[in-house]
């Protein structure tokens, strides 16, 4: 490998990190400055519980509908396209987000900004994955995720000294320092190769016209959804249950410092241990058990301290570290003619999976007449299909990237 070669691919890693970075801190950014935001907006105590729930309902409706829509465009015209185009749109939806005066403008804007954050991450492992060589692969997607989720500790830290309309001012700016930076990333070969010739591409369609082709898909949304259960409920909803464990003075914003600290490692860990291992599927049975550990003993809290919640909250986000194996996998699993699809598409139907989610614990919490109990259920029902779809699920360590879908 040539040092011009090198010097490419590692510019590519850094600028897929630092925009995933940017993605963070937008995507949490609102859990974070949830209670001030609202609270400066007009809203009771009871309407920032309720409105909080649907904004983020909203956001990841916009990230699942961006999924579908960034994937078939790096599909059909490149993985560099999706990374302009949706941090352009965030960013702006973000410097937006600043000026807002009521609820139903800070919804719009999510759900926009949603849609822009859609296209980040996976067009970033995309364009990694069939850029390096495959012995590189599992290093340098851990070192993108891991590095990118600092961009909520980043977050907290600036949401303690600023303003919340500063805090979105803030994240706008960075996103279109990152849009200069990309300038000099180079599109995928695989693409390229691909680009002049009839195959078809970026057909959505393909994923549910084939039996086996619809179940990979289905099992890489399913082994990703425990995350988003911890982060969006467990963790964003974090001083409910405190009230509810007897727990006192619970900070949200603090609770996902904590969590995504910890995720961060987690996502390093994972990508050296799936290079050790020469495994996907045994680093995610590692670290979901690990996961499920710490929810097990966030449950059986009762009473005890803030700090000691905050560690557990860090131990759910190390062992949450498994959300780089669904992502990797969504982007090993399909042909390059579906793999900006698949692998754009999948993370976000797994975050837009939120609103299902809260409305499973919803229910549960309704049908069992208690908070803790219904929050239970959920994580044992996503824990247990997640489990099952990695057990049935191909390993994908080392696999060939250069193969096509057939219609």
């Amino acid at each position: 490998m040539s040092k011009n070669s090198t010097s490419l691919f590692q510019l590519a890693v850094v600028v897929s990190a630092l925009g995933f970075f940017v993605d963070v801190y937008d995507l949490l950014l609102f859990a974070i400055i949830r209670k001030p935001s609202l609270t400066d907006l007009g809203l009771s105590p009871a309407e920032i519980l309720s409105q909080g729930e649907y904004l983020i309902s909203v956001q990841m409706i916009g990230l699942l509908l961006g999924g579908i829509l960034f994937g078939i465009i790096g599909d059909k015209r490149g993985r560099l396209s999706v990374l302009f185009g949706s941090i352009l749109m965030y960013s702006i939806a973000n410097i937006l987000n600043g000026m807002v005066v009521n609820v139903n403008q800070y919804a719009i804007l999510r759900f926009i900004a949603g849609i822009g954050l859609a296209g980040e991450l996976g067009a970033g492992v995309t364009l990694v994955s069939e850029l390096l060589p495959k012995e590189k692969r599992s290093v340098a997607t851990g070192f993108i995720a891991g590095f990118g989720i600092f961009g909520v500790v980043f977050a907290f830290i600036l949401s303690r000294f600023f303003d919340w309309r500063t805090c979105y001012f803030i994240g706008g700016v960075l996103g279109i320092g990152l849009l200069i930076m990309r300038v000099s990333v180079s599109e995928s070969h695989l693409f390229a190769q691909i680009k002049q010739s009839s195959v078809q591409r970026g057909n959505f369609l393909m994923f549910f016209t084939n039996r086996q082709r619809f179940l990979k898909y289905l099992q890489c949304v399913l082994i990703g959804l425990p995350v988003w259960y911890i982060i969006g409920i467990l963790v964003t909803f974090s001083d409910q249950f405190g009230q509810a464990m007897g727990i006192k003075d619970i900070d949200p914003a603090k609770a996902i410092l904590f969590l995504y600290t910890a995720v961060a490692f987690g996502d390093f860990s994972v990508g050296w241990l799936s290079e050790y291992l020469k495994s996907r599927k045994k680093t995610f049975f590692i670290f979901v058990s690990i996961a499920i550990v710490f929810c097990v003993l966030y449950f059986l809290q009762n009473g005890g301290t803030a700090n000691t919640f905050y560690l557990i909250c860090a131990g759910m986000g190390f062992g949450a570290g498994f959300n780089v194996v669904y992502i990797t996998m969504g982007v090993e699993q399909f042909g390059t003619n579906l793999r900006a699809s698949a692998a754009i598409s999948i993370p976000n139907m797994v975050r837009g999976s939120l609103p299902l989610i809260l409305w499973l614990f919803k229910s549960l919490r309704t049908s069992s007449g208690d908070y803790l109990t219904g929050a239970w259920i959920t994580g044992a029902i996503l824990f247990g299909l997640a489990i099952w779809a990695a057990w049935f699920m191909e390993e994908t360590y080392g696999k060939d990237l250069d193969f096509l879908e057939n219609n």
